[in-house]
């Protein structure tokens, strides 16, 4: 199965949820994000997976988003999602990605009904 997971490595639910992943077995293609963050489209589609709106995998409290007032609620979905690119540690993490859906792995056991 393939399984995907946007990964901060100096996060502990990141690495909490990369151990149980591997633990079941499956050896995930793993993003560091914040070296390499997602594109606008595949951050679109995440949030589409995820049924969620962008300040809903905003990190609220990381520096970025008070700086750049992203809590203004004028701002539409394609700002935040620039922002998000713009300062990759507002996403929050990790996310998983597998054939059968996607998921923030907090707490890491969420992954489990799509591995």
């Amino acid at each position: 199965m393939a399984v995907t997971i946007y990964h901060n490595p100096k996060c502990s639910k990141s690495r909490q949820t990369l151990a149980l992943i591997r633990e079941r077995g499956v050896e995930p293609t793993v993003v560091e994000y914040l070296k390499t963050p997602p594109g606008r489209d595949a951050l679109a589609r995440i949030l589409d997976d995820l049924g969620l709106e962008p300040r809903a995998l905003m990190r609220s409290k990381e520096a970025p988003y008070g700086e750049n007032n992203l809590a203004d609620p004028a701002l539409d979905r394609d700002a935040l999602i620039g922002a998000m690119i713009e300062a990759p540690i507002l996403i929050e993490r990790p996310i998983v990605i597998t054939p059968k859906g996607t998921r923030i792995g907090r707490p890491p056991e969420a992954v489990l009904e799509i591995l």
